[in-house]
């Protein structure tokens, strides 16, 4: 698997939401767009079009990575991934993967913190041995980074964009105190809440559409 960076950032949302939002899963275009151009949260910030993003669902779906459906009654297409089944993998790995895909390399401490939302119980060394256990498959999805002087723990970083892609990750600047962390929490949450009002906007406008009314 090598994947592109548009494909990791995509798949990285997808894993996200559906941890996270469950009630707005799978994602339409647009909710799939706003997530993938979030301003907090992302390493490195994007903005994607819908026919780019689009673009790369198609991608993801030839792949088995990822589908497209449409619920009874829906006129709007969504996204969903299935990037678990198709490479064997359980939700603490899923949750450690998405994590490294939109933020980039991170140490252990920091996953178990930014995990926390996904519901993956990666306390204690539970993040360190998932990290390890994806590192040892036969095609690792892992690997863990040499330190850089004045870092105090390890960093790790996913292998689904191929060693070139990772060395660049690597290369990065990476915040790792803890008020970083924390702060960084706080600031999804209250993208992940815009996001919600967003998308309930978007569906009172819908219905009242199909009441004929007009809205201001």
């Amino acid at each position: 698997m090598e994947l592109t960076p548009e494909e990791i950032r995509v798949l990285g949302c997808l894993v996200e939401k559906e941890a996270t939002t469950p009630d707005n899963y799978p994602l339409s275009s647009n909710a799939l767009v706003n997530a993938c151009n979030q301003t907090t949260n992302r390493d490195p910030v994007v903005d994607y079009s819908e026919r780019e993003v689009d673009r790369v669902m198609i991608s993801l779906r030839e792949q088995g990575l990822a589908r497209t459906v449409r619920g009874d009654g829906q006129r709007v297409h969504k996204h969903k991934h299935v990037i678990g089944d198709a490479i064997g993998i359980d939700r603490r790995a899923l949750a450690v993967l998405s994590v490294l895909m939109l933020r980039g390399a991170q140490t252990a401490a920091e996953l178990r913190t930014r995990t926390e939302r996904y519901g993956a119980d990666l306390d204690g060394d539970n993040a360190e041995r998932t990290l390890r256990d994806l590192s040892e498959r036969d095609t690792p999805l892992t690997r863990m980074l040499d330190r850089r002087p004045g870092e105090r723990e390890a960093r790790w970083v996913h292998l689904l964009g191929g060693e070139a892609l990772a060395a660049e990750i690597a290369a990065a600047p990476s915040p790792t105190s803890a008020s970083a962390v924390r702060s960084s929490a706080r600031s999804d949450e209250l993208a992940e809440l815009r996001g919600r009002v967003d998308e309930l906007e978007r569906r009172l406008a819908t219905l009242l559409e199909r009441l004929g009314e007009t809205v201001d």
